[in-house]
């Protein structure tokens, strides 16, 4: 999936960028207080997307 997707789907669950690594951006989840790293990559793996939301404790994405 697209990088600019999974972000969309992250403010959608009310996931905040938290900060800027070198390779990563860390997103924060307001609600549950977990946070998660998303690679700097066009293409992320939906098996990563999938663990990216899992560790935010939201839903994955539904469609690719």
């Amino acid at each position: 999936m697209k990088r600019s997707q999974l972000l969309r789907h992250l403010k959608d669950y009310n996931c905040a960028l938290l900060r800027e690594g070198k390779r990563h951006s860390i997103f924060y989840n307001q609600k549950t207080k977990r946070t998660s790293s998303v690679p700097r990559h066009r293409e992320i793996d939906d098996f990563l997307a999938k663990k990216i939301c899992k560790d935010l404790g939201i839903p994955d994405r539904v469609d690719k």
